[in-house]
């Protein structure tokens, strides 16, 4: 299995994924602001991995800290978690691996600055290994949602390259590869994840994959009997509402249009209970390059302009079932969320 993110000598190694499929490489990050760059430019991520990869940053941020006193170091601790948050406003994971290393920095105020530097290294690190666990129960829960000789469809990626193990949606996938006979991946404009990523890890994993362009959809939704579409999620709100990169929204309307189930799967720490509805999920807008320009070359009227949301929203009465780590979330809504989102809390 890829490893997308790891520990090694001081330093966060992480795949860049700007260079795939043409390239294979790991990249070192060995300060907080080499991970918000990570983060930001898309060398990292995937709502899990860039929570992972928060914890390390803000690990990272205060390793070479001189404060003497609690209050001091804490100053520093809250300033780099601020400043690692920004770099993506929409996957909500990256604020909740930074805000639990900050918790537990709160819980242990008695302890010296050396002692919470130490704390918030190993913090990192289970963190890491956790998602290793939930990317196995999620692919566990959500197998048994696949019929034989399933023909799917999934949109961008949400595979090993955007989480510390095999995946979520893609994780879904694996677990129930005896059963999939064959995997559609949009190409996911404007970054083309799913031309780039998604088809490369899928057949690296012995997945027979075809690659389609975003507008396909729709045709062959109608033309292959797909029987099932499953993606991944950035943030959901508490009534289901899941935020997840742009295209998925359309690619949902579709699947209801052909009767098909659409399902997500998503760990719970990618639920937002804060926000009752999607509508007040922030959506990263970026820079209109990424839809100007493929492999640096321009594609339309120099200076052109572009609107460039790297997300949408797609409403819980389009998604069939949420999978997580703690179950299925059968027609989502805010009383059906909170309950497994609950469980065992």
């Amino acid at each position: 299995m890829i490893e997308t993110l790891r520990w090694r000598n001081g330093a966060l190694e992480r795949i860049d994924q700007r260079l795939l499929p043409g390239k294979f490489k790991y990249i070192k990050c060995k300060t907080a602001r080499d991970v918000w760059d990570a983060i930001k430019k898309l060398k990292v991520r995937g709502a899990p991995a860039i929570g992972v990869a928060g914890a390390y940053g803000l690990y990272l941020g205060i390793a070479k800290s001189k404060a003497v006193t609690y209050k001091g170091f804490y100053d520093e601790v809250k300033k780099c978690e601020k400043y690692l948050a920004a770099s993506r406003p929409t996957a909500i994971n990256l604020c909740w691996g930074l805000s639990k290393i900050v918790s537990l920095v709160e819980k242990n105020k008695k302890r010296s600055v050396d002692a919470l530097k130490k704390i918030i290294l190993g913090e990192a690190q289970t963190i890491l290994e956790e998602d290793k666990k939930i990317c196995r129960d999620m692919g566990k829960n959500g197998a048994g949602l696949i019929p034989k000789n399933a023909v799917l469809l999934t949109h961008c990626n949400a595979g090993a390259l955007a989480t510390a193990d095999f995946g979520t949606a893609l994780g879904v996938i694996y677990s129930a590869k005896k059963k999939v006979k064959k995997v559609f991946a949009d190409e996911t404009r404007p970054v083309l994840q799913g031309a780039r990523l998604t088809v490369w890890e899928l057949q690296k994993n012995g997945i027979n994959t075809v690659l389609i362009c975003d507008n396909m959809a729709a045709s062959v939704m109608r033309s292959e009997k797909v029987d099932a579409v499953i993606v991944g999620a950035d943030r959901i709100a508490a009534n289901g509402d899941t935020a997840n990169k742009i295209g998925t929204y359309g690619v949902a309307i579709l699947a209801a249009y052909h009767k098909i189930p659409f399902y997500v799967a998503a760990p719970v720490s990618t639920f937002d209970l804060s926000l009752k509805t999607g509508k007040s999920i922030p959506i990263e807008e970026r820079d209109g390059d990424e839809v100007r320009k493929i492999g640096g070359k321009c594609i339309t009227v120099k200076n052109m302009k572009v609107k460039n949301p790297a997300f949408d929203v797609t409403p819980a009465r389009l998604i069939t079932a949420i999978v997580t780590e703690k179950g299925i979330i059968y027609k989502p809504n805010s009383e059906r969320v909170k309950q497994i989102i609950e469980i065992n809390q």
